[in-house]
Protein backbone atom coordinates (compact mmCIF):
# COMPACT_ATOMS: atom_id res chain seq x y z
CA UNK A 1 0.00 0.00 0.00
CA UNK A 2 1.32 3.13 -1.00
CA UNK A 3 2.64 5.84 2.04
CA UNK A 4 -0.49 7.75 3.91
CA UNK A 5 1.07 11.25 2.26
CA UNK A 6 -0.48 10.55 -0.95
CA UNK A 7 -3.66 11.18 -0.95
CA UNK A 8 -4.73 13.25 -3.61
CA UNK A 9 -8.13 12.41 -3.50
CA UNK A 10 -8.74 14.33 -0.43
CA UNK A 11 -7.15 17.39 -2.23
CA UNK A 12 -10.35 19.51 -3.57
CA UNK A 13 -7.55 21.03 -6.05
CA UNK A 14 -5.99 17.83 -7.64
CA UNK A 15 -7.11 17.01 -10.92
CA UNK A 16 -7.93 13.11 -11.88
CA UNK A 17 -6.18 11.85 -14.52
CA UNK A 18 -9.08 9.77 -15.06
CA UNK A 19 -12.51 10.41 -14.67
CA UNK A 20 -15.73 7.71 -15.69
CA UNK A 21 -18.96 10.64 -15.90
CA UNK A 22 -22.46 8.52 -15.51
CA UNK A 23 -20.99 5.66 -17.82
CA UNK A 24 -23.61 2.97 -18.53
CA UNK A 25 -22.33 -0.03 -21.03
CA UNK A 26 -24.98 -2.17 -22.18
CA UNK A 27 -24.54 -5.39 -24.58
CA UNK A 28 -27.97 -6.01 -25.69
CA UNK A 29 -30.62 -6.40 -22.80
CA UNK A 30 -27.84 -6.90 -19.84
CA UNK A 31 -26.16 -4.00 -18.20
CA UNK A 32 -22.52 -4.80 -17.67
CA UNK A 33 -22.44 -1.08 -16.16
CA UNK A 34 -24.63 1.02 -14.49
CA UNK A 35 -24.58 5.22 -14.12
CA UNK A 36 -21.16 4.78 -12.84
CA UNK A 37 -18.46 8.23 -12.00
CA UNK A 38 -15.47 7.33 -11.08
CA UNK A 39 -12.19 9.13 -10.17
CA UNK A 40 -8.26 7.99 -10.46
CA UNK A 41 -5.94 10.21 -10.00
CA UNK A 42 -2.15 10.42 -11.32
CA UNK A 43 0.42 7.87 -9.14
CA UNK A 44 -2.62 5.83 -8.01
CA UNK A 45 -2.31 2.15 -8.16
CA UNK A 46 -5.91 1.76 -7.97
CA UNK A 47 -7.38 -1.64 -7.59
CA UNK A 48 -11.18 -2.64 -9.67
CA UNK A 49 -12.20 -5.59 -7.30
CA UNK A 50 -15.07 -7.98 -7.30
CA UNK A 51 -16.04 -11.30 -8.71
CA UNK A 52 -16.43 -12.64 -11.89
CA UNK A 53 -19.25 -10.50 -13.74
CA UNK A 54 -19.24 -7.86 -11.58
CA UNK A 55 -18.11 -5.44 -14.22
CA UNK A 56 -14.80 -4.55 -13.99
CA UNK A 57 -13.37 -5.99 -16.96
CA UNK A 58 -15.98 -4.04 -18.71
CA UNK A 59 -14.51 -0.97 -17.38
CA UNK A 60 -11.11 -1.97 -18.09
CA UNK A 61 -11.84 -2.53 -21.62
CA UNK A 62 -13.54 1.03 -21.96
CA UNK A 63 -10.18 2.46 -20.36
CA UNK A 64 -8.07 0.44 -23.26
CA UNK A 65 -10.62 1.22 -26.01
CA UNK A 66 -11.56 -2.05 -26.73
CA UNK A 67 -15.61 -1.42 -25.73
CA UNK A 68 -17.12 2.16 -26.06
CA UNK A 69 -19.87 3.32 -23.04
CA UNK A 70 -23.22 2.95 -24.38
CA UNK A 71 -23.79 6.11 -22.40
CA UNK A 72 -21.86 8.70 -20.20
CA UNK A 73 -18.57 9.88 -20.83
CA UNK A 74 -14.56 8.99 -20.25
CA UNK A 75 -12.50 11.45 -19.26
CA UNK A 76 -8.20 10.60 -19.71
CA UNK A 77 -5.83 13.49 -18.84
CA UNK A 78 -9.52 15.43 -19.70
CA UNK A 79 -9.68 14.08 -22.95
CA UNK A 80 -12.94 12.94 -24.15
CA UNK A 81 -11.37 9.29 -25.01
CA UNK A 82 -14.43 7.16 -25.16
CA UNK A 83 -14.24 7.31 -29.36
CA UNK A 84 -10.40 7.61 -29.43
CA UNK A 85 -9.26 4.06 -30.78
CA UNK A 86 -7.01 1.96 -28.50
CA UNK A 87 -3.96 2.70 -30.39
CA UNK A 88 -3.80 6.83 -30.47
CA UNK A 89 -4.35 6.57 -26.53
CA UNK A 90 -1.39 6.91 -23.83
CA UNK A 91 -2.80 3.50 -22.58
CA UNK A 92 -1.18 -0.11 -22.15
CA UNK A 93 -2.84 -2.85 -21.07
CA UNK A 94 -0.62 -6.21 -19.96
CA UNK A 95 -3.18 -9.08 -20.10
CA UNK A 96 -2.98 -12.31 -17.72
CA UNK A 97 -1.34 -14.73 -20.67
CA UNK A 98 1.81 -11.98 -21.05
CA UNK A 99 1.20 -12.71 -24.75
CA UNK A 100 5.01 -12.57 -25.23
CA UNK A 101 6.24 -13.63 -28.87
CA UNK A 102 7.63 -16.94 -28.50
CA UNK A 103 10.22 -16.68 -31.40
CA UNK A 104 11.73 -13.31 -30.02
CA UNK A 105 14.28 -12.89 -27.37
CA UNK A 106 13.73 -10.96 -24.01
CA UNK A 107 15.20 -7.81 -25.54
CA UNK A 108 13.18 -7.96 -28.62
CA UNK A 109 10.41 -8.43 -27.04
CA UNK A 110 10.40 -5.39 -25.11
CA UNK A 111 11.82 -3.45 -27.87
CA UNK A 112 9.10 -4.64 -29.94
CA UNK A 113 6.50 -1.42 -29.76
CA UNK A 114 9.21 1.22 -29.56
CA UNK A 115 9.95 -0.34 -33.13
CA UNK A 116 6.52 -0.17 -34.20
CA UNK A 117 6.53 3.72 -33.45
CA UNK A 118 9.76 3.64 -35.41
CA UNK A 119 11.81 5.21 -33.01
CA UNK A 120 15.41 5.66 -33.64
CA UNK A 121 17.47 2.67 -32.58
CA UNK A 122 19.70 4.43 -29.91
CA UNK A 123 16.74 5.47 -28.30
CA UNK A 124 15.26 2.00 -28.69
CA UNK A 125 17.89 0.80 -27.19
CA UNK A 126 18.60 2.90 -24.54
CA UNK A 127 15.23 2.15 -23.14
CA UNK A 128 15.18 -1.34 -23.53
CA UNK A 129 18.44 -1.47 -21.56
CA UNK A 130 16.24 0.82 -18.86
CA UNK A 131 14.07 -1.21 -18.63
CA UNK A 132 15.57 -4.31 -18.62
CA UNK A 133 17.32 -2.57 -15.12
CA UNK A 134 14.38 -1.92 -13.71
CA UNK A 135 12.48 -5.25 -13.74
CA UNK A 136 15.79 -7.05 -13.21
CA UNK A 137 15.96 -8.76 -16.70
CA UNK A 138 19.82 -7.67 -17.46
CA UNK A 139 20.91 -11.48 -17.73
CA UNK A 140 18.21 -12.39 -19.23
CA UNK A 141 17.84 -10.39 -22.36
CA UNK A 142 18.88 -12.78 -25.19
CA UNK A 143 16.63 -15.72 -23.70
CA UNK A 144 13.45 -16.53 -25.61
CA UNK A 145 10.04 -16.57 -23.42
CA UNK A 146 10.29 -20.26 -23.25
CA UNK A 147 13.88 -20.40 -21.05
CA UNK A 148 12.46 -18.01 -18.57
CA UNK A 149 10.45 -18.53 -15.69
CA UNK A 150 6.64 -17.74 -15.31
CA UNK A 151 7.85 -14.89 -12.94
CA UNK A 152 10.45 -13.48 -15.30
CA UNK A 153 7.89 -13.68 -18.24
CA UNK A 154 5.39 -11.54 -16.43
CA UNK A 155 8.57 -9.09 -15.79
CA UNK A 156 8.96 -9.00 -18.94
CA UNK A 157 5.43 -8.49 -20.11
CA UNK A 158 5.50 -5.41 -17.54
CA UNK A 159 9.08 -4.22 -18.98
CA UNK A 160 7.56 -4.30 -22.82
CA UNK A 161 4.39 -2.26 -21.60
CA UNK A 162 6.30 0.35 -19.89
CA UNK A 163 8.22 0.80 -22.62
CA UNK A 164 6.80 3.43 -24.69
CA UNK A 165 5.91 5.07 -21.08
CA UNK A 166 2.17 5.47 -20.95
CA UNK A 167 0.01 7.64 -18.82
CA UNK A 168 -1.92 4.77 -17.52
CA UNK A 169 -1.24 0.86 -17.52
CA UNK A 170 -3.82 -1.90 -16.84
CA UNK A 171 -3.08 -5.07 -15.57
CA UNK A 172 -5.68 -7.59 -16.24
CA UNK A 173 -5.30 -10.53 -13.00
CA UNK A 174 -1.63 -9.80 -14.03
CA UNK A 175 -0.56 -12.69 -11.20
CA UNK A 176 -2.85 -15.30 -12.08
CA UNK A 177 -1.19 -17.67 -13.75
CA UNK A 178 1.72 -17.72 -10.43
CA UNK A 179 2.12 -19.63 -7.78
CA UNK A 180 0.99 -18.35 -4.27
CA UNK A 181 4.63 -17.24 -2.93
CA UNK A 182 6.13 -15.97 -6.30
CA UNK A 183 2.47 -14.43 -6.41
CA UNK A 184 3.51 -12.50 -3.34
CA UNK A 185 7.17 -11.57 -4.40
CA UNK A 186 5.89 -10.13 -7.83
CA UNK A 187 2.85 -8.11 -5.66
CA UNK A 188 6.31 -6.18 -3.45
CA UNK A 189 8.20 -5.94 -7.12
CA UNK A 190 4.78 -4.65 -9.04
CA UNK A 191 4.63 -1.67 -6.31
CA UNK A 192 8.24 -1.23 -6.60
CA UNK A 193 8.30 -0.66 -10.32
CA UNK A 194 4.98 1.32 -9.96
CA UNK A 195 6.25 3.80 -7.67
CA UNK A 196 9.88 3.99 -9.58
CA UNK A 197 8.18 4.83 -12.68
CA UNK A 198 4.96 7.08 -11.26
CA UNK A 199 3.24 5.16 -13.90
CA UNK A 200 -1.07 5.10 -12.88
CA UNK A 201 -1.87 1.55 -12.48
CA UNK A 202 -5.17 0.04 -12.15
CA UNK A 203 -5.43 -3.29 -11.58
CA UNK A 204 -8.49 -5.61 -12.31
CA UNK A 205 -8.16 -9.11 -9.56
CA UNK A 206 -10.62 -10.85 -8.00
CA UNK A 207 -8.01 -11.74 -5.13
CA UNK A 208 -9.42 -9.58 -2.09
CA UNK A 209 -5.61 -9.96 -0.47
CA UNK A 210 -3.60 -8.36 -3.91
CA UNK A 211 -6.22 -5.41 -4.35
CA UNK A 212 -5.54 -4.71 -0.22
CA UNK A 213 -1.65 -5.44 -0.81
CA UNK A 214 -0.98 -3.24 -4.35
CA UNK A 215 -3.10 -0.49 -4.21
CA UNK A 216 -3.63 2.92 -3.00
CA UNK A 217 -7.75 2.88 -3.59
CA UNK A 218 -9.90 -0.49 -4.07
CA UNK A 219 -13.21 0.47 -5.72
CA UNK A 220 -15.07 -2.89 -4.87
CA UNK A 221 -17.81 -4.05 -7.44
CA UNK A 222 -20.66 -5.68 -7.46
CA UNK A 223 -23.73 -5.85 -10.58
CA UNK A 224 -22.21 -2.83 -12.37
CA UNK A 225 -22.52 -0.68 -9.69
CA UNK A 226 -19.33 0.70 -7.74
CA UNK A 227 -20.29 -0.73 -3.62
CA UNK A 228 -17.29 1.14 -1.87
CA UNK A 229 -14.19 3.47 -2.88
CA UNK A 230 -11.60 4.33 -0.40
CA UNK A 231 -8.47 3.12 0.92
CA UNK A 232 -7.96 -0.96 1.78
CA UNK A 233 -7.63 0.08 5.51
CA UNK A 234 -11.07 2.16 5.23
CA UNK A 235 -12.42 -0.43 3.05
CA UNK A 236 -11.24 -3.76 5.99
CA UNK A 237 -11.88 -1.30 8.96
CA UNK A 238 -15.29 1.00 7.81
CA UNK A 239 -17.00 -1.21 5.33
CA UNK A 240 -20.13 0.59 3.98
CA UNK A 241 -22.51 -2.17 3.38
CA UNK A 242 -22.78 -6.17 4.20
CA UNK A 243 -21.24 -6.75 0.82
CA UNK A 244 -18.14 -5.30 1.44
CA UNK A 245 -18.09 -5.97 4.86
CA UNK A 246 -18.39 -10.06 3.58
CA UNK A 247 -15.67 -9.53 0.50
CA UNK A 248 -13.26 -8.25 2.09
CA UNK A 249 -11.68 -10.68 4.74
CA UNK A 250 -13.44 -12.67 7.24
CA UNK A 251 -16.11 -11.54 9.34
CA UNK A 252 -18.79 -12.21 11.13
CA UNK A 253 -22.46 -10.89 10.41
CA UNK A 254 -25.10 -10.46 13.16
CA UNK A 255 -28.66 -9.51 12.42
CA UNK A 256 -29.85 -8.17 14.73
CA UNK A 257 -33.00 -4.84 16.13
CA UNK A 258 -31.37 -1.66 16.95
CA UNK A 259 -32.22 0.55 20.32
CA UNK A 260 -30.64 3.58 20.76
CA UNK A 261 -28.78 4.32 24.27
CA UNK A 262 -27.66 7.73 24.68
CA UNK A 263 -25.61 9.36 22.52
CA UNK A 264 -23.72 6.97 19.59
CA UNK A 265 -24.75 3.82 21.65
CA UNK A 266 -27.06 1.36 20.49
CA UNK A 267 -28.15 -1.61 22.21
CA UNK A 268 -28.70 -4.84 19.71
CA UNK A 269 -31.40 -7.44 20.32
CA UNK A 270 -30.41 -10.52 18.03
CA UNK A 271 -31.25 -14.13 18.97
CA UNK A 272 -33.83 -15.52 21.42
CA UNK A 273 -32.08 -16.68 24.75
CA UNK A 274 -29.10 -14.20 23.81
CA UNK A 275 -28.37 -11.25 25.92
CA UNK A 276 -28.81 -7.94 23.84
CA UNK A 277 -25.43 -6.91 22.06
CA UNK A 278 -24.17 -3.26 23.00
CA UNK A 279 -22.56 -1.15 20.28
CA UNK A 280 -21.20 2.35 19.12
CA UNK A 281 -21.32 3.99 15.92
CA UNK A 282 -21.67 7.45 14.38
CA UNK A 283 -24.66 6.06 12.20
CA UNK A 284 -28.20 7.35 13.07
CA UNK A 285 -30.45 3.88 13.21
CA UNK A 286 -34.37 4.13 14.33
CA UNK A 287 -35.58 2.17 17.65
CA UNK A 288 -36.47 -1.30 16.30
CA UNK A 289 -34.77 -1.09 13.22
CA UNK A 290 -33.02 -4.40 11.51
CA UNK A 291 -29.04 -3.70 11.79
CA UNK A 292 -26.22 -5.69 11.00
CA UNK A 293 -22.86 -6.20 13.36
CA UNK A 294 -20.18 -7.21 11.43
CA UNK A 295 -17.39 -8.11 13.88
CA UNK A 296 -13.84 -9.35 12.68
CA UNK A 297 -12.75 -12.72 14.41
CA UNK A 298 -9.08 -10.78 14.88
CA UNK A 299 -11.59 -8.58 17.68
CA UNK A 300 -13.40 -11.57 19.06
CA UNK A 301 -11.49 -13.00 22.30
CA UNK A 302 -11.70 -16.42 23.08
CA UNK A 303 -11.49 -17.58 26.71
CA UNK A 304 -12.33 -20.14 29.08
CA UNK A 305 -14.09 -17.83 31.86
CA UNK A 306 -16.78 -15.13 31.30
CA UNK A 307 -14.98 -11.91 31.16
CA UNK A 308 -15.57 -9.58 34.03
CA UNK A 309 -15.83 -6.51 32.02
CA UNK A 310 -16.35 -7.54 28.65
CA UNK A 311 -19.11 -5.05 26.54
CA UNK A 312 -20.02 -8.25 24.95
CA UNK A 313 -19.88 -11.78 26.25
CA UNK A 314 -21.67 -14.78 24.62
CA UNK A 315 -20.76 -18.61 25.41
CA UNK A 316 -20.47 -21.58 23.18
CA UNK A 317 -18.95 -24.64 21.84
CA UNK A 318 -15.88 -25.21 19.58
CA UNK A 319 -17.06 -26.26 16.41
CA UNK A 320 -14.37 -26.53 14.11
CA UNK A 321 -10.62 -25.38 14.62
CA UNK A 322 -8.61 -24.17 11.07
CA UNK A 323 -4.74 -24.09 12.11
CA UNK A 324 -3.15 -21.47 9.94
CA UNK A 325 0.18 -21.60 11.07
CA UNK A 326 0.66 -18.15 12.44
CA UNK A 327 -3.03 -18.22 13.63
CA UNK A 328 -6.07 -20.27 14.38
CA UNK A 329 -9.32 -19.83 13.64
CA UNK A 330 -12.22 -20.99 16.01
CA UNK A 331 -15.53 -21.84 14.90
CA UNK A 332 -17.99 -21.45 17.64
CA UNK A 333 -21.50 -22.70 17.97
CA UNK A 334 -23.94 -20.92 19.90
CA UNK A 335 -26.98 -22.21 21.77
CA UNK A 336 -29.38 -21.27 18.81
CA UNK A 337 -26.63 -23.10 16.03
CA UNK A 338 -25.57 -19.54 14.56
CA UNK A 339 -21.29 -20.11 14.43
CA UNK A 340 -19.26 -16.93 15.10
CA UNK A 341 -15.61 -16.96 14.24
CA UNK A 342 -12.66 -16.13 16.74
CA UNK A 343 -9.18 -15.73 16.06
CA UNK A 344 -6.05 -16.41 18.14
CA UNK A 345 -2.25 -15.54 16.93
CA UNK A 346 -0.03 -18.50 17.52
CA UNK A 347 2.86 -16.92 19.49
CA UNK A 348 4.77 -20.20 20.36
CA UNK A 349 6.60 -22.36 18.08
CA UNK A 350 5.29 -26.00 19.86
CA UNK A 351 1.85 -25.13 21.98
CA UNK A 352 -0.56 -27.17 22.97
CA UNK A 353 -4.00 -25.94 21.80
CA UNK A 354 -5.69 -23.90 24.32
CA UNK A 355 -9.08 -25.07 23.33
CA UNK A 356 -9.95 -28.28 21.68
CA UNK A 357 -13.54 -29.53 20.05
CA UNK A 358 -16.49 -28.98 21.69
CA UNK A 359 -15.27 -26.96 24.47
CA UNK A 360 -17.11 -24.49 25.96
CA UNK A 361 -16.27 -21.26 26.10
CA UNK A 362 -16.73 -17.68 25.91
CA UNK A 363 -16.51 -14.93 23.10
CA UNK A 364 -16.42 -11.39 24.33
CA UNK A 365 -15.49 -8.05 22.07
CA UNK A 366 -15.59 -4.02 23.08
CA UNK A 367 -18.29 -2.12 22.56
CA UNK A 368 -16.24 -0.16 19.07
CA UNK A 369 -14.84 -3.79 17.90
CA UNK A 370 -17.74 -4.36 15.21
CA UNK A 371 -19.06 -1.69 12.78
CA UNK A 372 -23.11 -1.52 12.38
CA UNK A 373 -24.25 -1.47 9.05
CA UNK A 374 -27.83 -0.51 8.02
CA UNK A 375 -27.82 -3.05 4.90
Amino acid sequence: MQSSTFEPWNDPEATPLIRFWNVTKKFGDFTAIHDLSLEIFEREFFALLGPSGCGKTTMMRMLAGFEEPTRGTIELAGQDIAHVPPNKRAVNMMFQSYALFPHLTVWDNIAFGLRRDRKPKDEIAARVEEMLKLTRLEKFARRKPDQISGGQRQRVALARSLAKAPKLLLLDEPLGALDAKLRQDTQFELMDIQEKTGTTFVIVTHDQEEAMTVASRIAVMDEGRLMQVDTPDRIYEEPGSVYVADFIGDVNIIEGRATPQGEGSYRIDWAEGQPPLTARSERRLAAGQTCYLAIRPEKVAITADRPADAANAIQGKVHDIAYLGNLSTYHVRLADGQIIKAQTSNRRRIARRQFTWEDTVWLSWTATAGVLLEN
